[in-house]
């Protein structure tokens, strides 16, 4: 259950529609539904506003499919499912329809048509190594109601592709700065714009970039203000940060 579906009912009980018995039955019954593998939040739309997210690396297929069947049969929409593997995504399509991308590995189930589109997030990568992680935070975005546009491959090895669109970055109320190597595109971006920077170290690079740790580092530590950090290709992390300042209330 979602805070709009808690008003709906509020507003059913006002209208006499429905008994408070009733409701308070439906309340009751709505917090999370015990699977045995699984005790999946029907409460965590209406305490955060954004439904579970399913973390799909380390469950069987079968296990993923049967959470999001759940989240359907309380009537879910747009259901997230990361970390996604094709196999698992060939269970969930077997129960409800599935937009998967491959190469992010992430997949929405019940995909909502009418979701909102609001604000303006971007998502930009130091290179195409680092697409797999920015489409997860982009579709993260997207799903959570933002309105995302992608940079693709514009690190600082050849700064003006960047400098290019100073226009787009300007207008954006959240940025993710995807990087791996030495990470320096986020600091670059945190010096050229007014808004958050969300900086997500990538595990791309030779040996010394030891899986990501060398761009975390030079992001936690850099110099440009307003840039903030999630962990180590946690592209859902920062889309979800992204979003949520995005959709922030009183922001134009």
């Amino acid at each position: 259950m979602d805070k709009f579906d808690a008003l709906a009912l509020l507003r059913a009980v006002q209208r006499g529609e429905v008994t408070p018995e009733d409701a308070l039955t439906r309340l009751k019954i709505a917090p999370f539904e015990d699977l045995g593998y699984a005790k999946v939040d029907h409460h965590r739309g209406l305490r955060q506003g954004i439904p579970e997210v399913i973390f799909g690396q380390g469950k069987t297929p079968e296990q993923i499919a049967g959470i999001v069947q759940s989240i359907m049969d309380r009537g879910g929409r747009d259901i997230l499912i990361t970390r996604m593997a094709k196999e698992a995504a060939e269970a969930v399509s077997k129960v409800a329809e599935l937009d998967y991308c491959e190469i992010g590995r992430i997949g929405v189930a019940c995909p909502n048509p009418d979701r909102p589109s609001v604000g303006s997030v971007v998502v930009a990568s130091g290179g195409t190594a680092d697409i797999a992680v920015c489409e997860e935070a982009a579709i993260t975005a997207t799903v959570l109601g933002s309105r995302v546009t992608r940079l693709y491959d514009v690190g600082v090895a050849g700064l003006h592709r960047l400098l290019a669109k100073l226009d787009v970055l300007m207008s954006a109320r959240a940025i993710v700065a995807v990087a791996g190597m030495e990470g320096a595109l986020a600091s670059v971006i945190g010096g050229l714009v007014d808004c958050p920077v969300i900086a997500v170290p990538t595990s791309v690079g030779y040996g010394a970039s030891l899986g990501g740790l060398s761009a975390l580092l030079s992001m936690l530590n850099s110099c440009a203000s307003g840039v903030s950090v999630v962990n180590i290709d946690n592209g859902f992390g920062a889309g979800y940060l992204a979003s949520m300042i995005n959709r922030m209330e009183g922001i134009q």
